[in-house]
This record gives C-alpha cells, sequence and structure tokens, in this order.
C-alpha cells in the first residue's frame, strides 16, 4: 500500500464516495416516487418508467443490492481515509488505540488536514445560510460519539454539545488498549440531515480522519438516530 501515489489514493476515494452517494440517493429516490404517476408513465410506454417498475416490483432484492454496495463502498472509503491519514503521520507517532496525537507527530500538512477535516465537520452540523452553507435538511438527526476523557478535548471546537459521562469496557484482540470500566465522555449533538442521508455520510469520513490524525483510538464509535421531537423545558 505504501507504493501507491496519494493522487491514486485520494481519486479512488473520490470515486468511491461518488458511488456511495449514488447508491444513497437511489434508494432514497426509487422509495420517494409517486406510483400512480410511475404507474401513467409506464403506461404510456415510457421505458425508463417500465426499468423502475420492474426494479420496484422486486424491492427486496434492489434494496439489498443497494445496501450491499453502500456498505462496500463505505468500508473501502474508511480504509483509504486511514490509508491517507497515515501518510501525514510521523514514524514516532505513538501506536494506533494509545496516547491523543498532538502536532508534533504530524507533518505540517497533515496538520492543514486536520483543521480542514474539523472544519468540513462543522460545516456539516451546524452550517446554515447565515454561514453560506446551503443544505436542505429534511429531518433533524442526534450524533452520540463515545471516546475518553482526556481525548475528548479533540472535539471542544463543536458547539450545543451535551456531554456525558461513562464507564466502557473494551477488550482489544491485539492486547493494545484494553479497557476495564475506562473514564469516557458522551458527546451528543443535534443535527439536519438531508436526502440520501448524505450528511451522515459526511460526518462518518470527517470523524475517521479526526481520529486518524488526533484523537487514535483503535475504534471510535459513533451513533446516528433520527429524532421525531425535542423540548427546551423550563
Amino acid at each position: 500500500m505504501k507504493d501507491i501515489s496519494l493522487s491514486t489514493l485520494y481519486v479512488t476515494l473520490a470515486i468511491l464516495l461518488v458511488v456511495s452517494a449514488f447508491f444513497s440517493i437511489s434508494e432514497t429516490s426509487m422509495m420517494a416516487l409517486n406510483r400512480y404517476r410511475l404507474k401513467h408513465l409506464t403506461q404510456s410506454g415510457q421505458r425508463g418508467a417500465q426499468l423502475v417498475s420492474d426494479l420496484l416490483a422486486k424491492t427486496d432484492k434492489f434494496l439489498g443490492v443497494v445496501l450491499l454496495g453502500n456498505n462496500l463502498a463505505n468500508a473501502a472509503s474508511a480504509l483509504l481515509v486511514g490509508l491517507i491519514a497515515e501518510r501525514y503521520l510521523l514514524t514516532e507517532a505513538p501506536q494506533k488505540g494509545t496516547a491523543l496525537l498532538t502536532g508534533e507527530f504530524r507533518t505540517p500538512r497533515g496538520n492543514d488536514l486536520l483543521l480542514y477535516a474539523k472544519d468540513f465537520l462543522f460545516a456539516l452540523l451546524f452550517g446554515d445560510e447565515a454561514a453560506n452553507i446551503q443544505l436542505q435538511r429534511t429531518q433533524r438527526e442526534l450524533l452520540t460519539l463515545t471516546l475518553p476523557r482526556e481525548k475528548a478535548e479533540a472535539l471542544d471546537f463543536m458547539k450545543a454539545t451535551t456531554e456525558l459521562s461513562a464507564f466502557g469496557t473494551w477488550q482489544d484482540p491485539e492486547r493494545v488498549s484494553n479497557d476495564q470500566r475506562a473514564d469516557n465522555v458522551l458527546l451528543e449533538v443535534e443535527f439536519g440531515e438531508i436526502e440520501g442521508e448524505l450528511v451522515g455520510d459526511g460526518i462518518v469520513r470527517a470523524l475517521s480522519l479526526i481520529n486518524s490524525l488526533e484523537i487514535n483510538e483503535q475504534i471510535l464509535y459513533a451513533r446516528m438516530i433520527n429524532v421525531e421531537q425535542t423540548t427546551l423545558i423550563t
């Protein structure tokens, strides 16, 4: 893998992101189709409408292919993000799953990439028209992150975040970072999602890069769920 140029890795990552977006948008678009309009177009002899109708007639198989393709693209892109991040770390950087990676363990371009990843994450979570971020957010989601308390400073740029204390146990198969009731922090933040869940996909990529360049956990646990309603009670 070290023989592959950075430009090749970046191009491959871009292709995988496009593939992932294609599968996500395809699923959303197909499920949101007006069935009566589709039936009318099919009866009118529209070839595209007939193809879509045939796919929807086998919804289980269609969704299975979409899910498989999306998962494969996401897994491959996550692997590439890790490989790209490794190119911006110095050889004396702490082993994965141990200490926080500070600036002294990153190359200058690695520091720039980390700042870009944080800006990108901030824009996805909190960006609005006032910040010149044009996203048609259609539903509310809750992002929950779990990370060691001593590493929580890596995400201190996130605003409107609920912080909870938690103990966690992690049995590392490689015996690098076993935790027994470790002092963890749960960070919860609401954000607006768009059609195709592309914001969520972007959040995962940004967090993966931040983890590889700074947080340095073997597994960074993140969960996103739909939020029906939230209320501030006084």
